[in-house]
């Protein structure tokens, strides 16, 4: 008989989601996500943090401040490095697992990539003119998102 205490495709693929941010260097905020096919294989990942070749100690991560000096002015989300990340052609139909909603910026990104399901766990800028801009977007484009449902499941791991 098959064990009963694997994980759900939803845990899963948040975990990885939850694991991708903790390679962020962002002092304050890391994200991490997750692109799933729909026959549940993972086809890209990416987290929070400068563009490739931008070196971490060369620029801010300062969130106050001029524009030209604070980490907003830099910082790629981790569902635009995610689309950007992946290499095999179109993602039409694809999920999405994100542990921060899109913003608005990112919402534009998934719409155009072809994702048509957002999942996310936290939405701490619920309300914001950003959030109601992507949410408004997508409700127009067609792309379903819910809030990830959190099982209060413990995972450890020694590394």
């Amino acid at each position: 008989m098959k064990r009963k205490d694997y994980i759900s495709w939803d845990e899963y693929f948040m975990g990885v989601s939850y694991l991708s941010g903790m390679r962020s260097k962002d002092p304050n905020t890391q994200v991490g996500a997750c692109i799933v096919s729909e026959d549940n294989k993972i086809l890209s990942m990416g987290y929070n943090g400068f563009p490739t070749g931008c070196h971490d100690e060369d620029f801010p991560w300062e969130r106050e401040g001029e524009f030209t000096e604070v980490k907003y002015a830099y910082v790629t989300h981790s569902e635009l490095n995610a689309i950007l990340n992946y290499r095999g052609g179109s993602l039409k139909g694809a999920k999405l697992y994100v542990s921060l909603f899109p913003c608005n910026e990112c919402a534009k990104a998934i719409i155009q990539s072809g994702i048509t399901t957002v999942i996310y766990a936290d939405d701490k800028y619920s309300g914001t003119p950003s959030d109601l801009a992507a949410k408004r977007m997508f409700d127009a484009a067609g792309v379903s998102y819910y809030q990830y449902k959190a099982t209060g499941r413990r995972i450890t791991m020694n590394l």
